[in-house]
């Protein structure tokens, strides 16, 4: 099952920032962590990514730095910053009340297919 292009720019940027309250990473990394964490069924591309991390960054929800890896591969890193903690504290909160409202929703209400 695909997830609709709305709801995977909706959830953009709560999961960004969710990775990346976890600890640092790059944009490869962040793509890698969502098809995982999705079960492999959230396929995200740099097209898609990277406007967002932009976007952060110009908020002042995240910073990068360039850091050379242990292979000596010179990447961009991101970090979320004191305002991004907060935003996601903000972001989980009304994810949560969509996710509690639809579910009382759908649990009085048969799903029909």
């Amino acid at each position: 099952m695909a997830v609709s292009k709305d709801l995977v720019a909706a959830s953009a940027t709560p999961l960004i920032l969710s990775i990346l309250a976890d600890g640092d990473s790059y944009g490869y990394a962040i793509i890698k962590r969502v098809k995982d964490v999705s079960g492999g069924r959230m396929e995200w591309t740099d097209g898609m990514l990277y406007p967002v991390l932009h976007r952060l960054e110009k908020q002042g929800l995240i910073e990068s730095y360039v850091q050379t890896s242990e292979t000596g591969r010179r990447r961009k890193y991101y970090r979320l910053k004191r305002q991004g903690t907060k935003a996601l504290a903000e972001h989980k909160s009304q994810w949560m009340l969509v996710h509690n409202t639809l579910q009382q929703l759908w649990e009085r209400k048969p799903c029909l297919t």
